[in-house]
């Protein structure tokens, strides 16, 4: 199962990476008057997925692209409290924005489970 869950790591993060690029505006409401230059910080958080995304997939950068992730997740997310402390100003539930916050916790851990190996 560790086997192939990694690949489904890697997927959902190089899609989410890619998604930064086709829908920047959905990433740069988060941004927008919270942190400076949203723009290239859009840009660095798509790339830097894809990277990291494209890395878990080898065996010789998988450690380092965990721990990559990682920190990325630890980055962005004062983007997502922002983004659920201002529930109103999306389309989602204040709930849902609340309870994805822990998640975060999720993925951190699903991270770390390939910085062992």
């Amino acid at each position: 199962m560790k086997k192939y869950s990694v690949y489904l790591m890697a997927l959902l993060y190089f899609l989410a990476g890619v998604n930064h690029f086709v829908h920047p505006d959905f990433y740069l409401k988060m941004l927008n008057g919270f942190l400076p230059y949203p723009i290239a910080l859009n840009n660095i958080s798509g790339a830097a997925e894809i990277i990291l995304a494209i890395g878990i997939c080898f065996s010789s950068t998988r450690k380092f692209s965990a721990y990559g992730i990682i920190a990325l997740l630890i980055a962005i997310f004062p983007a997502n409290i922002n983004m659920a402390l201002h529930a109103t100003e999306w389309n989602f539930s204040a709930i849902a924005l609340y309870v994805r916050l822990p998640i975060q916790l999720l993925l951190i851990w699903w991270a770390y489970v390939y910085t062992k190996e």
